[in-house]
Protein backbone atom coordinates (compact mmCIF):
# COMPACT_ATOMS: atom_id res chain seq x y z
CA UNK A 1 0.00 0.00 0.00
CA UNK A 2 2.94 2.69 0.49
CA UNK A 3 4.36 1.80 -2.78
CA UNK A 4 0.59 2.54 -4.04
CA UNK A 5 0.43 6.11 -1.93
CA UNK A 6 3.83 7.06 -4.17
CA UNK A 7 2.31 6.33 -6.74
CA UNK A 8 -0.34 8.39 -6.09
CA UNK A 9 1.51 11.12 -5.35
CA UNK A 10 3.73 10.94 -8.27
CA UNK A 11 1.18 11.07 -10.13
CA UNK A 12 -1.02 14.20 -8.42
CA UNK A 13 2.70 16.02 -8.60
CA UNK A 14 3.04 15.41 -12.55
CA UNK A 15 -0.43 16.67 -13.67
CA UNK A 16 0.38 19.88 -11.05
CA UNK A 17 3.41 20.17 -12.78
CA UNK A 18 1.67 20.14 -16.23
CA UNK A 19 -0.79 22.48 -15.66
CA UNK A 20 2.22 24.78 -14.07
CA UNK A 21 5.75 24.87 -14.77
CA UNK A 22 6.80 26.06 -18.12
CA UNK A 23 8.14 23.41 -20.64
CA UNK A 24 5.88 21.19 -19.08
CA UNK A 25 2.41 23.07 -19.29
CA UNK A 26 1.33 23.69 -23.24
CA UNK A 27 1.10 26.77 -24.54
CA UNK A 28 -2.54 28.23 -24.70
CA UNK A 29 -4.20 31.02 -26.56
CA UNK A 30 -7.35 32.64 -27.79
CA UNK A 31 -8.13 29.02 -29.91
CA UNK A 32 -7.30 26.49 -27.21
CA UNK A 33 -4.09 24.62 -25.93
CA UNK A 34 -1.43 23.50 -28.10
CA UNK A 35 0.73 20.14 -26.27
CA UNK A 36 3.72 18.95 -27.83
CA UNK A 37 4.06 15.32 -27.84
CA UNK A 38 6.38 15.10 -24.61
CA UNK A 39 3.69 17.31 -22.37
CA UNK A 40 0.92 14.98 -23.28
CA UNK A 41 3.21 11.93 -22.52
CA UNK A 42 3.33 13.78 -19.47
CA UNK A 43 -0.23 14.10 -18.46
CA UNK A 44 -1.08 10.75 -19.33
CA UNK A 45 2.08 9.53 -17.40
CA UNK A 46 0.02 11.29 -14.67
CA UNK A 47 -3.35 10.12 -15.13
CA UNK A 48 -1.93 6.26 -15.54
CA UNK A 49 0.04 7.08 -12.01
CA UNK A 50 -2.75 7.86 -10.12
CA UNK A 51 -5.10 5.19 -11.94
CA UNK A 52 -2.61 2.66 -10.91
CA UNK A 53 -2.05 3.93 -7.62
CA UNK A 54 -5.55 4.10 -6.65
CA UNK A 55 -6.27 0.36 -8.33
CA UNK A 56 -3.43 -0.82 -5.21
CA UNK A 57 -4.92 1.47 -2.75
CA UNK A 58 -8.71 0.67 -2.77
CA UNK A 59 -9.15 -3.01 -2.25
CA UNK A 60 -5.95 -2.87 0.73
CA UNK A 61 -7.30 0.19 2.44
CA UNK A 62 -10.45 -0.83 3.76
CA UNK A 63 -9.41 -4.47 4.39
CA UNK A 64 -6.49 -2.71 6.62
CA UNK A 65 -8.44 -0.91 8.33
CA UNK A 66 -10.61 -3.44 9.15
CA UNK A 67 -7.25 -5.71 10.11
CA UNK A 68 -6.97 -2.82 12.80
CA UNK A 69 -9.52 -4.36 15.37
CA UNK A 70 -8.85 -7.90 17.31
CA UNK A 71 -12.01 -9.95 16.28
CA UNK A 72 -11.10 -12.24 19.74
CA UNK A 73 -12.66 -8.99 21.45
CA UNK A 74 -15.74 -8.06 21.84
CA UNK A 75 -16.11 -4.71 21.96
CA UNK A 76 -13.34 -4.58 18.78
CA UNK A 77 -15.19 -6.59 16.94
CA UNK A 78 -18.57 -4.57 16.92
CA UNK A 79 -16.25 -1.36 16.69
CA UNK A 80 -15.36 -3.46 13.02
CA UNK A 81 -18.65 -3.41 12.11
CA UNK A 82 -18.94 0.56 12.41
CA UNK A 83 -15.67 0.56 10.75
CA UNK A 84 -16.67 0.47 7.40
CA UNK A 85 -19.82 2.85 7.90
CA UNK A 86 -17.49 5.66 8.76
CA UNK A 87 -15.05 4.44 6.09
CA UNK A 88 -17.03 4.98 3.52
CA UNK A 89 -18.58 8.23 5.12
CA UNK A 90 -15.13 9.67 5.10
CA UNK A 91 -14.33 9.20 1.62
CA UNK A 92 -18.08 10.93 0.43
CA UNK A 93 -16.43 13.75 2.17
CA UNK A 94 -13.20 13.62 0.30
CA UNK A 95 -15.82 13.12 -2.30
CA UNK A 96 -17.87 16.24 -1.47
CA UNK A 97 -14.56 18.37 -1.40
CA UNK A 98 -13.74 17.28 -4.86
CA UNK A 99 -16.84 17.92 -6.59
CA UNK A 100 -17.13 21.35 -5.16
CA UNK A 101 -14.37 23.17 -3.79
CA UNK A 102 -12.15 21.90 -6.08
CA UNK A 103 -13.88 22.31 -9.16
CA UNK A 104 -14.58 25.96 -8.00
CA UNK A 105 -11.44 26.18 -7.54
CA UNK A 106 -9.82 24.82 -10.81
CA UNK A 107 -12.52 27.04 -12.44
CA UNK A 108 -12.05 30.54 -11.17
CA UNK A 109 -8.40 29.96 -9.48
CA UNK A 110 -6.47 27.48 -11.98
CA UNK A 111 -5.65 24.16 -12.82
CA UNK A 112 -2.24 23.98 -10.87
CA UNK A 113 -4.07 24.80 -7.66
CA UNK A 114 -6.61 22.49 -8.79
CA UNK A 115 -4.27 19.57 -8.90
CA UNK A 116 -1.62 21.16 -6.52
CA UNK A 117 -3.90 21.13 -3.35
CA UNK A 118 -4.82 17.13 -3.77
CA UNK A 119 -1.43 16.75 -4.36
CA UNK A 120 -0.13 18.59 -1.09
CA UNK A 121 -3.03 16.84 1.10
CA UNK A 122 -1.74 13.23 -0.85
CA UNK A 123 1.73 14.37 0.43
CA UNK A 124 0.17 15.12 3.93
CA UNK A 125 -1.42 11.85 4.09
CA UNK A 126 1.58 9.70 3.24
CA UNK A 127 3.65 11.59 5.87
CA UNK A 128 0.72 10.80 8.45
CA UNK A 129 0.98 7.35 7.36
CA UNK A 130 4.38 6.62 7.60
CA UNK A 131 4.12 7.92 11.15
CA UNK A 132 1.62 5.42 12.68
CA UNK A 133 3.47 2.43 11.28
CA UNK A 134 4.30 1.41 14.26
CA UNK A 135 0.77 1.32 15.91
CA UNK A 136 -0.17 -0.92 12.83
CA UNK A 137 -1.87 -4.46 13.35
CA UNK A 138 0.18 -6.14 10.51
CA UNK A 139 -0.53 -9.49 9.33
CA UNK A 140 2.08 -11.47 7.61
CA UNK A 141 2.38 -11.96 3.69
CA UNK A 142 2.13 -15.23 1.93
CA UNK A 143 2.35 -14.47 -1.06
CA UNK A 144 0.57 -14.09 -4.05
CA UNK A 145 -3.35 -15.39 -3.66
CA UNK A 146 -3.31 -15.25 -7.61
CA UNK A 147 -0.62 -18.08 -7.49
CA UNK A 148 -2.30 -19.73 -4.97
CA UNK A 149 -5.44 -20.73 -6.69
CA UNK A 150 -3.54 -21.69 -9.85
CA UNK A 151 -1.63 -24.26 -7.59
CA UNK A 152 -4.49 -25.75 -6.20
CA UNK A 153 -6.39 -25.91 -9.70
CA UNK A 154 -3.68 -27.36 -11.89
CA UNK A 155 -2.53 -30.11 -9.03
CA UNK A 156 -6.22 -30.96 -8.93
CA UNK A 157 -6.74 -31.18 -12.61
CA UNK A 158 -3.11 -33.45 -12.56
CA UNK A 159 -5.00 -36.11 -10.08
CA UNK A 160 -8.07 -36.06 -11.58
CA UNK A 161 -8.25 -39.73 -11.74
CA UNK A 162 -7.27 -39.69 -7.98
CA UNK A 163 -10.06 -40.95 -5.61
CA UNK A 164 -10.09 -38.45 -2.44
CA UNK A 165 -9.62 -40.93 1.13
CA UNK A 166 -12.48 -40.93 3.07
CA UNK A 167 -9.89 -39.95 5.89
CA UNK A 168 -10.09 -36.23 5.34
CA UNK A 169 -7.29 -36.37 7.87
CA UNK A 170 -4.92 -37.84 5.41
CA UNK A 171 -4.73 -35.16 2.93
CA UNK A 172 -2.22 -32.53 2.80
CA UNK A 173 -1.57 -29.99 5.57
CA UNK A 174 1.21 -27.89 7.07
CA UNK A 175 2.12 -27.97 11.30
CA UNK A 176 0.92 -24.82 13.16
CA UNK A 177 4.11 -23.62 13.50
CA UNK A 178 4.83 -23.81 9.80
CA UNK A 179 1.67 -22.17 9.26
CA UNK A 180 2.36 -19.31 11.32
CA UNK A 181 6.07 -18.75 9.73
CA UNK A 182 4.39 -18.68 6.34
CA UNK A 183 1.85 -16.02 7.38
CA UNK A 184 -1.23 -18.48 6.87
CA UNK A 185 -4.26 -19.47 9.43
CA UNK A 186 -5.25 -22.66 8.94
CA UNK A 187 -9.01 -23.44 7.58
CA UNK A 188 -10.71 -26.63 8.36
CA UNK A 189 -11.74 -29.24 5.79
CA UNK A 190 -15.13 -28.66 4.29
CA UNK A 191 -17.12 -31.80 2.38
CA UNK A 192 -18.07 -29.58 -0.79
CA UNK A 193 -16.14 -28.86 -4.22
CA UNK A 194 -14.45 -32.27 -3.85
CA UNK A 195 -12.84 -32.13 -6.95
CA UNK A 196 -10.75 -29.89 -5.29
CA UNK A 197 -9.65 -32.11 -2.33
CA UNK A 198 -7.69 -34.11 -4.87
CA UNK A 199 -5.30 -31.65 -4.81
CA UNK A 200 -4.34 -32.16 -1.38
CA UNK A 201 -3.68 -36.18 -1.85
CA UNK A 202 -0.14 -36.39 -0.90
CA UNK A 203 2.10 -38.64 -3.83
CA UNK A 204 5.96 -39.71 -2.94
CA UNK A 205 6.13 -38.15 -6.70
CA UNK A 206 5.02 -34.87 -5.58
CA UNK A 207 7.92 -33.82 -3.47
CA UNK A 208 10.96 -32.65 -5.02
CA UNK A 209 14.31 -32.82 -2.69
CA UNK A 210 12.01 -32.97 0.66
CA UNK A 211 10.29 -30.36 -0.56
CA UNK A 212 6.48 -30.20 -1.56
CA UNK A 213 5.75 -29.32 -5.15
CA UNK A 214 2.94 -26.64 -5.21
CA UNK A 215 2.05 -27.08 -8.71
CA UNK A 216 1.23 -30.77 -7.68
CA UNK A 217 0.65 -30.70 -4.19
CA UNK A 218 -1.12 -27.91 -2.20
CA UNK A 219 -2.62 -27.61 1.90
CA UNK A 220 -6.17 -28.48 3.13
CA UNK A 221 -6.07 -24.49 4.01
CA UNK A 222 -4.97 -23.66 0.33
CA UNK A 223 -7.78 -25.55 -1.46
CA UNK A 224 -10.40 -24.37 1.30
CA UNK A 225 -9.23 -20.70 0.64
CA UNK A 226 -10.36 -21.36 -3.04
CA UNK A 227 -13.37 -22.84 -2.15
CA UNK A 228 -14.38 -19.79 -0.22
CA UNK A 229 -13.69 -17.55 -3.21
CA UNK A 230 -15.78 -19.64 -5.42
CA UNK A 231 -18.72 -19.40 -2.91
CA UNK A 232 -18.75 -15.86 -2.91
CA UNK A 233 -18.88 -15.48 -6.68
CA UNK A 234 -22.68 -16.00 -6.97
CA UNK A 235 -23.32 -13.36 -4.62
CA UNK A 236 -20.59 -11.39 -5.95
CA UNK A 237 -22.69 -11.78 -9.81
CA UNK A 238 -25.67 -11.05 -8.20
CA UNK A 239 -24.36 -7.36 -7.00
CA UNK A 240 -23.72 -6.28 -10.70
CA UNK A 241 -27.14 -5.15 -11.25
CA UNK A 242 -26.75 -2.49 -8.49
CA UNK A 243 -23.68 -0.99 -10.42
CA UNK A 244 -25.76 -0.55 -13.29
CA UNK A 245 -28.34 1.34 -11.51
CA UNK A 246 -25.23 3.12 -10.05
CA UNK A 247 -24.11 4.11 -13.26
CA UNK A 248 -27.21 5.82 -14.24
CA UNK A 249 -26.12 8.68 -12.01
CA UNK A 250 -23.28 9.30 -15.01
CA UNK A 251 -25.43 8.52 -18.11
CA UNK A 252 -29.07 8.50 -18.04
CA UNK A 253 -29.73 10.89 -15.07
CA UNK A 254 -27.60 13.39 -16.75
CA UNK A 255 -29.38 13.21 -20.36
CA UNK A 256 -32.92 13.32 -18.36
CA UNK A 257 -31.51 16.08 -16.33
CA UNK A 258 -30.34 18.26 -19.58
CA UNK A 259 -33.88 18.10 -20.82
CA UNK A 260 -35.14 19.76 -17.98
CA UNK A 261 -35.13 23.68 -16.21
CA UNK A 262 -31.61 24.28 -14.83
CA UNK A 263 -31.79 27.53 -14.01
CA UNK A 264 -30.58 28.86 -10.01
CA UNK A 265 -31.47 32.21 -9.71
CA UNK A 266 -31.20 34.99 -12.77
CA UNK A 267 -27.33 34.46 -13.10
CA UNK A 268 -26.89 30.94 -12.59
CA UNK A 269 -27.16 27.26 -14.31
CA UNK A 270 -26.57 24.21 -12.36
CA UNK A 271 -25.40 21.44 -14.43
CA UNK A 272 -27.02 18.16 -14.42
CA UNK A 273 -23.93 16.28 -13.99
CA UNK A 274 -23.22 18.46 -11.06
CA UNK A 275 -26.45 16.91 -9.27
CA UNK A 276 -24.43 13.66 -8.46
CA UNK A 277 -23.35 15.90 -5.13
CA UNK A 278 -27.36 15.06 -3.84
CA UNK A 279 -25.63 11.23 -3.94
CA UNK A 280 -22.61 12.33 -2.09
CA UNK A 281 -24.76 14.31 0.57
CA UNK A 282 -27.39 11.09 0.79
CA UNK A 283 -24.36 8.86 1.82
CA UNK A 284 -23.27 11.73 4.56
CA UNK A 285 -26.74 11.56 5.90
CA UNK A 286 -27.23 8.29 5.96
CA UNK A 287 -24.18 6.30 7.07
CA UNK A 288 -24.17 8.20 10.24
CA UNK A 289 -28.03 7.41 10.68
CA UNK A 290 -27.30 3.84 10.08
CA UNK A 291 -24.42 3.34 12.40
CA UNK A 292 -26.04 5.45 15.60
CA UNK A 293 -30.09 4.81 15.38
CA UNK A 294 -30.79 2.33 12.51
CA UNK A 295 -28.46 -0.46 14.05
CA UNK A 296 -28.95 -0.03 17.77
CA UNK A 297 -32.84 -0.32 16.67
CA UNK A 298 -33.32 -2.95 14.75
CA UNK A 299 -31.21 -5.06 17.33
CA UNK A 300 -33.72 -4.86 19.79
CA UNK A 301 -35.92 -7.06 17.49
CA UNK A 302 -33.37 -9.34 15.68
CA UNK A 303 -31.24 -10.17 18.39
CA UNK A 304 -28.05 -9.47 16.09
CA UNK A 305 -24.95 -7.39 17.14
CA UNK A 306 -24.79 -5.43 13.76
CA UNK A 307 -28.78 -5.05 13.56
CA UNK A 308 -29.39 -6.64 10.14
CA UNK A 309 -27.25 -9.65 9.05
CA UNK A 310 -24.90 -8.31 5.90
CA UNK A 311 -26.88 -10.10 2.86
CA UNK A 312 -29.85 -8.61 4.96
CA UNK A 313 -28.50 -5.19 4.76
CA UNK A 314 -27.29 -5.47 0.88
CA UNK A 315 -31.07 -6.63 -0.19
CA UNK A 316 -32.31 -3.77 1.95
CA UNK A 317 -29.87 -1.65 -0.48
CA UNK A 318 -31.19 -3.34 -3.56
CA UNK A 319 -34.79 -2.75 -2.99
CA UNK A 320 -34.18 0.65 -2.62
CA UNK A 321 -32.38 0.94 -5.84
CA UNK A 322 -35.25 -0.60 -7.53
CA UNK A 323 -37.66 2.58 -5.88
CA UNK A 324 -34.65 4.82 -7.15
CA UNK A 325 -35.74 3.69 -10.98
CA UNK A 326 -39.84 3.58 -10.69
CA UNK A 327 -38.86 7.25 -9.30
CA UNK A 328 -36.54 7.96 -11.93
CA UNK A 329 -39.44 6.57 -14.46
CA UNK A 330 -42.25 8.32 -13.51
CA UNK A 331 -40.38 11.68 -13.27
CA UNK A 332 -39.83 11.10 -16.81
CA UNK A 333 -43.24 10.28 -17.43
CA UNK A 334 -44.47 13.89 -15.48
CA UNK A 335 -41.83 15.30 -18.05
CA UNK A 336 -43.13 13.91 -21.30
CA UNK A 337 -46.65 14.66 -20.34
CA UNK A 338 -45.81 18.38 -19.75
CA UNK A 339 -44.23 17.96 -23.33
CA UNK A 340 -47.38 16.81 -25.28
CA UNK A 341 -49.44 18.81 -23.89
CA UNK A 342 -47.48 22.29 -24.65
CA UNK A 343 -46.00 20.98 -27.61
CA UNK A 344 -42.64 20.88 -26.30
CA UNK A 345 -41.46 18.68 -28.51
CA UNK A 346 -38.13 20.80 -30.02
CA UNK A 347 -37.68 22.69 -27.25
CA UNK A 348 -34.02 22.46 -25.63
CA UNK A 349 -35.68 22.10 -22.10
CA UNK A 350 -39.02 21.69 -20.30
CA UNK A 351 -40.60 24.11 -17.09
CA UNK A 352 -39.09 21.30 -14.62
CA UNK A 353 -36.45 22.47 -12.03
CA UNK A 354 -34.05 19.71 -12.59
CA UNK A 355 -34.39 19.99 -8.40
CA UNK A 356 -37.02 17.41 -9.30
CA UNK A 357 -34.39 14.69 -9.47
CA UNK A 358 -32.75 15.07 -6.51
CA UNK A 359 -35.13 11.80 -5.04
CA UNK A 360 -33.55 9.65 -7.22
CA UNK A 361 -29.94 10.72 -6.35
CA UNK A 362 -30.66 10.60 -2.60
CA UNK A 363 -32.16 7.02 -2.89
CA UNK A 364 -29.29 5.81 -4.64
CA UNK A 365 -26.83 7.47 -1.97
CA UNK A 366 -29.17 5.37 0.47
CA UNK A 367 -29.01 1.79 -1.54
CA UNK A 368 -24.92 2.59 -1.11
CA UNK A 369 -25.05 3.12 2.47
CA UNK A 370 -26.81 -0.50 2.70
CA UNK A 371 -25.69 -2.49 -0.59
CA UNK A 372 -21.66 -0.91 -0.79
CA UNK A 373 -20.62 -0.67 2.33
CA UNK A 374 -22.97 -4.22 3.62
CA UNK A 375 -20.73 -5.84 0.75
CA UNK A 376 -17.46 -4.12 1.65
CA UNK A 377 -17.75 -5.58 5.38
CA UNK A 378 -19.50 -9.46 3.84
CA UNK A 379 -16.40 -9.68 1.39
CA UNK A 380 -13.97 -8.88 4.39
CA UNK A 381 -15.85 -10.65 6.76
CA UNK A 382 -16.42 -13.86 4.42
CA UNK A 383 -13.12 -14.18 2.97
CA UNK A 384 -10.46 -16.37 4.25
CA UNK A 385 -7.68 -13.90 5.83
CA UNK A 386 -5.41 -14.78 3.27
CA UNK A 387 -7.55 -13.41 -0.01
CA UNK A 388 -9.14 -10.25 2.05
CA UNK A 389 -7.76 -8.05 0.10
CA UNK A 390 -8.46 -9.81 -3.37
CA UNK A 391 -11.98 -10.21 -2.39
CA UNK A 392 -12.16 -6.75 -1.51
CA UNK A 393 -10.99 -6.28 -4.99
CA UNK A 394 -13.28 -8.83 -6.76
CA UNK A 395 -16.04 -6.48 -4.78
CA UNK A 396 -14.83 -3.01 -6.74
CA UNK A 397 -15.06 -5.15 -10.06
CA UNK A 398 -18.86 -4.83 -9.67
CA UNK A 399 -18.71 -1.23 -10.42
CA UNK A 400 -16.28 -1.28 -13.64
CA UNK A 401 -18.98 -4.37 -14.78
CA UNK A 402 -21.90 -2.77 -14.13
CA UNK A 403 -21.06 -0.03 -16.58
CA UNK A 404 -20.14 -2.56 -19.38
CA UNK A 405 -23.66 -4.00 -18.44
CA UNK A 406 -25.44 -0.82 -18.58
CA UNK A 407 -23.75 0.21 -22.06
CA UNK A 408 -24.55 -3.81 -23.27
CA UNK A 409 -28.58 -3.12 -22.18
CA UNK A 410 -28.41 0.68 -24.26
CA UNK A 411 -27.05 -0.96 -26.95
CA UNK A 412 -29.47 -3.94 -26.94
CA UNK A 413 -32.48 -1.17 -26.29
CA UNK A 414 -31.52 1.37 -29.27
CA UNK A 415 -30.94 -1.55 -31.62
CA UNK A 416 -34.38 -2.99 -31.13
CA UNK A 417 -35.87 -0.32 -30.48
CA UNK A 418 -34.91 1.73 -33.66
CA UNK A 419 -35.26 -1.47 -36.00
CA UNK A 420 -37.94 -0.36 -38.93
CA UNK A 421 -36.72 3.17 -38.96
CA UNK A 422 -38.38 3.91 -35.62
CA UNK A 423 -36.51 6.78 -33.08
CA UNK A 424 -36.58 4.29 -30.99
CA UNK A 425 -36.81 4.59 -27.04
CA UNK A 426 -33.67 7.13 -26.47
CA UNK A 427 -33.14 9.28 -29.39
CA UNK A 428 -31.07 12.43 -29.55
CA UNK A 429 -33.94 14.75 -28.75
CA UNK A 430 -35.45 12.85 -25.12
CA UNK A 431 -38.81 14.95 -26.00
CA UNK A 432 -39.80 12.35 -28.84
CA UNK A 433 -38.51 9.43 -26.87
CA UNK A 434 -39.32 6.86 -24.21
CA UNK A 435 -36.35 7.01 -21.70
CA UNK A 436 -39.42 6.28 -18.81
CA UNK A 437 -39.58 2.80 -21.03
CA UNK A 438 -35.36 2.49 -19.98
CA UNK A 439 -35.94 3.28 -16.99
CA UNK A 440 -38.97 0.48 -16.39
CA UNK A 441 -36.59 -2.02 -18.33
CA UNK A 442 -33.95 -1.29 -15.38
CA UNK A 443 -36.79 -1.94 -12.61
CA UNK A 444 -37.79 -4.68 -13.81
CA UNK A 445 -34.27 -6.68 -14.53
CA UNK A 446 -33.36 -5.32 -10.98
CA UNK A 447 -36.33 -7.01 -9.51
CA UNK A 448 -35.64 -10.10 -11.53
CA UNK A 449 -32.33 -10.34 -9.79
CA UNK A 450 -33.52 -9.24 -6.53
CA UNK A 451 -35.62 -12.66 -6.07
CA UNK A 452 -32.12 -14.40 -7.55
CA UNK A 453 -30.32 -13.01 -5.00
CA UNK A 454 -32.86 -13.61 -2.42
CA UNK A 455 -32.65 -17.53 -3.47
CA UNK A 456 -28.84 -17.21 -3.25
CA UNK A 457 -28.32 -14.91 0.19
CA UNK A 458 -31.42 -17.64 2.01
CA UNK A 459 -28.90 -20.67 0.78
CA UNK A 460 -25.82 -19.02 1.71
CA UNK A 461 -23.83 -20.66 5.03
CA UNK A 462 -21.74 -17.79 6.93
CA UNK A 463 -18.70 -18.67 8.40
CA UNK A 464 -18.53 -19.45 12.24
CA UNK A 465 -18.50 -16.39 14.49
CA UNK A 466 -20.28 -13.80 11.47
Amino acid sequence: MKRNKSYLEFGTALLTFSATIPGIKPPCDSNGCHPTSAQTAACFVGLYLIALGTGGIKPCVSAFGADQFDENDESERLKKSSFFNWFYFTVNIGSLIASSALVWIQTNVGWGWGFGIPAVAMMIAIIFFFIGSRWYRLQRPGGSTITRICQVIVAACRKSRQQVPEDKSLLYEIEDAEANIRGRHKIQHTDELKFLDKAAIERESDHTKGWADPWKLCTVTQVEELKALIHLLPIWASLIAFATVYSQMSTMFVLQGNTMDQQVGPHFKIPSASLSIFDTLSIIFWAPIYDRAIVPFVRKFTGHQQGFTQLQRVGIGLVISIISMLVAGFLEVVRLNMVRKNNLYDAETVPISIFCQVPQYFLIGAAEVFTNIGQMEFFYGQAPIAMRSLCAALQLTTNALGNYVSSLILLIVTKITTANGSMGWIPDNLNRGHLDYYFWLLSALSLINFVVYLWLAKRYTYKKGT
